[in-house]
């Protein structure tokens, strides 16, 4: 094989007499077209590489790409399902982990109760503001029309308001 000593032309002809039966394999047993595209660059570059390596009294070199083919989509689709198994067995570690319900709902209400007293210490502009964008799920421009002032002035009390509220629950920023 011409393309063992390193002739680029040789490897073009080598290519295009086999890329589509290469890629016809790969795309059979991986399905993914992507996947498939991305094999058959390997495929090649390890053909290009190992080209020394190919002998000719063993086979056609058509049954050599194949072979180097098959193996390296069913390394991908192993390798694929390993990676499933492993986020399966990750999902199961996870999700057996007991949360104490009492506890979380506990928590929740203690800073609930901390993030309200926080808001007491806003001025009155700064609380409407935050609490219509963070309860009331509003953007800045339909806060600014619902109470009637600039958007540049709701996006200051916001960010204002944010600070103070940093501050007063000891937040590092």
């Amino acid at each position: 094989m011409r393309s063992a000593t390193g002739d680029e032309r040789a490897f073009a002809e080598l290519y295009d007499a086999t890329a589509a039966r290469v890629f016809g394999l790969i795309l059979r047993i991986l399905i993914d077209r992507a996947q498939a595209e991305e094999v058959a660059q390997e495929v090649y570059l390890e053909a290009w590489r190992s080209a020394g390596r190919f002998d000719p009294a063993r086979g056609a070199a058509i049954s050599w790409l194949l072979q180097i083919a098959h193996a390296r989509a069913v390394d991908r689709v192993r390798a694929s399902q390993a990676q499933r198994d492993r986020d399966a067995r990750i999902g199961v570690r996870d999700a057996a982990v007991p949360i104490d319900d009492v506890a979380e709902r506990v928590e929740v209400s203690l800073e609930s109760a901390r993030a309200k007293r926080a808001l007491t210490e806003l001025s009155h502009p700064q609380r409407e503001a935050i609490e219509l964008a963070y309860f009331g799920g509003l953007t800045h421009t339909e806060i600014a029309e619902r109470i009637g002032a600039p958007l540049g002035t709701v996006k200051t009390r916001l960010r204002d308001g944010m600070r103070r509220l940093r501050e007063v629950l000891g937040v590092a920023t």
